[in-house]
């Protein structure tokens, strides 16, 4: 067992640590370890992951597009969320790349586009209606 003094935001701590081989695979804890924990600390601003801003040429999370009756293709939702803005109208011609609505998932906003070109033959949201992952969303033909 080795003995380290470790200082988090100004607060010292005695932690004991054992040393374990490379070939041991149980995990073991020692009973000082247990006794007193370290405080929980917000992460630094330098281990933050990077914030990612979605773009039309940035691969944005895109539902794929399922066969539906009728030969069409349905629009499903990638993730749980939000319907913030529906960016397209029934009977609209669309290309691929284009955005066809804005979903809010977890305080990010996600532009879903199109995978293929089509029309837009129904809108089955509209803005403010909360979809759950596989929910669909528009259908094209």
């Amino acid at each position: 067992m080795k003995t380290f003094k470790v200082t988090v935001d100004n607060q010292s701590y005695t932690v004991k640590v054992e040393e374990l081989s490379e070939n041991t695979s149980s995990k073991t804890s020692s009973p000082a370890a247990e006794a007193a924990p370290a405080p929980a600390t917000a992460p630094s601003p330098r281990a933050a992951a990077p914030v990612v801003e979605p773009s039309k040429t940035s691969g944005t999370p895109a539902a794929e597009p399922e066969p539906s009756a009728g030969g069409g293709f349905t629009l499903k939702a990638p993730m749980p969320g939000s319907v913030l803005e529906v960016k397209v109208s029934q009977g609209d011609e669309i290309k691929e790349g284009d955005v066809l609505l804005v979903l809010e998932a977890m305080k990010m906003e996600n532009e879903l586009t199109a995978s293929q070109a089509g029309t837009v033959s129904q809108i089955l949201v509209k803005k403010g209606d909360t979809v759950n992952s596989g929910d669909p969303l528009i259908v094209l033909s």
